[in-house]
């Protein structure tokens, strides 16, 4: 009976694979499993059964199986047929689109407006004729502010924004948590120290690229440290490195307060104003330095996004599913330490924007990385424009600090948010 079974048309013809040409009303599942354990190979398919296929009793099958399952999820959910497939790809490309359309608007906006203010046709006059499609040349002054002040302040809050945007994606896609964001692991703190500790000790080895560079590295070091200490037999579990991240947060902090206590006042005035976050000092120099940053980390990270959706089913999974947790978790880790050390390098501590915005795409078009990491850089970029151009107009002449207005309008908003999303789904997305 067991050979009939097995050699019947109805079955595919391996004694794993489950039978597909089966009458209407039985269940394969419950026929094959004899099969295969008459045939002498009952245990290793039962193992292969126990350790994850869903609902076969083939290995490769259940692998097949999940990974498609996964991949739906991830991209989504819901809507699992080819309608709900092809509605959050259209949704995708007209928030892409309309986050394209918003960043060349702010921008071309934030680049005229402000205490010498120029109009919209004569910035598109001088870009045209930088760039050599006809246009014409503005008069000295304005030339000197447009080219000299503006578009480089405009073009570093576009790259810094896009790295915070993509770094917050990035690192709840890895915590599995939605309060996840670069400063949970050290990276903004440590950039801190860094900072206050050139100012305080008033070193000076690189001229004005001083406190950047010692930012930037101290940042770096400080993930680096996190991730060593976080790591025990070649394991990082995520419990730990975000309880050890919030330890180097403190003792950072406390870094930071005997700085500023050993300061004199102009010092403490200058970690004071680094620490709220400013574009103030934009030039095409602190453009140049962050942009291989930004490049190569925004480049890299939708990369991993598949990888993403598929951790998010959770590590055993992930892992049954052929992905390196370890691996991912540790390239990841370093993409975001760079950005956000970069980031935070020329702009000082701006915070919220790598929290909300990952947020607001997931409740605009699911929780899918291939859209998401991307989508956050621009994102992100859009916010940070808007951010930066509020701070320069809203108390003109004078200019309120960056990471405050995103620490001010990010903090309601963010709660708006808490509660619309767990009144209406009893948890995050």
């Amino acid at each position: 009976m067991t050979s009939q079974a097995i050699d019947s048309p109805g079955t595919e013809g391996t004694s794993g694979a489950g039978t597909r040409g089966s009458a209407p009303g039985t269940d394969t599942r419950a026929e094959t499993a004899p099969a295969v354990g008459a045939s002498g190979k009952g245990p290793r398919d039962a193992g292969a059964h126990d350790t994850g296929a869903h609902d076969t009793g083939a290995r490769d099958t259940g692998v097949r199986d999940t990974g498609v399952q996964g991949e739906g999820r991830g991209r989504g959910g819901g809507g699992a047929g080819p309608g709900g497939g092809s509605g959050r790809a259209g949704r995708a490309w007209l928030l892409t689109a309309g986050l394209l359309a918003a960043l060349v608007l702010l921008a071309l906006v934030s680049a005229g407006l402000g205490a010498y203010e120029i109009p919209l046709g004569d910035v598109l006059a001088s870009l045209g004729n930088r760039i050599g499609l006809g246009g014409r040349p503005l008069d000295r002054t304005a030339e000197s502010v447009l080219w000299n002040i503006r578009l480089p302040r405009v073009v570093l809050a576009l790259l810094v924004g896009a790295s915070l945007g993509c770094a917050g994606a990035l690192m709840q896609g890895v915590f599995g948590n939605p309060l996840a964001e670069p400063g949970v692991i050290g990276i903004s703190s440590g950039a801190a120290v860094g900072a206050a500790g050139s100012i305080a000790l008033g070193l000076g080895f690189l001229g004005t690229w001083t406190v950047s560079v010692c930012a930037f590295v101290t940042g770096l070091g400080t993930v680096l440290l996190v991730y060593a200490v976080s790591r025990d037999g070649g394991r990082t579990e995520v419990v730990t490195l975000i309880l050890t991240g919030i330890a180097v947060n403190a003792f950072a902090g406390a870094l930071i307060g005997l700085f500023i206590f050993f300061a004199d006042n102009a010092q403490v005035t200058q970690i004071t104003f680094w620490q709220l976050g400013s574009l103030a000092q934009a030039t095409w120099p602190k453009v140049l330095a962050v942009l291989p940053w930004a490049v190569a980390g925004l480049a890299i990270a939708p990369l991993y996004a598949r990888k993403l959706d598929l951790l998010a089913l959770g590590e055993r999974p992930a892992r049954h599913l052929g992905v390196d947790v370890e691996r991912l978790r540790m390239v990841l880790i370093l993409v975001v330490a760079l950005l956000t050390a970069a980031a935070v390098a020329v702009a000082g501590i701006i915070t919220f924007v790598g929290l909300l915005v990952p947020h607001l795409l997931r409740m605009a078009n699911g929780p899918g990385h291939r859209f998401l990491v991307p989508g956050s850089a621009l994102g992100g970029a859009v916010v940070l424009t808007a951010a930066d151009l509020g701070a320069r107009t809203v108390a003109a002449p004078a200019e309120l600090p960056l990471g405050v207005l995103t620490a001010l309008l990010g903090s309601p908003f963010f709660f708006w948010l808490l509660r619309r999303t767990r009144r209406r789904q009893g948890g995050w997305a």
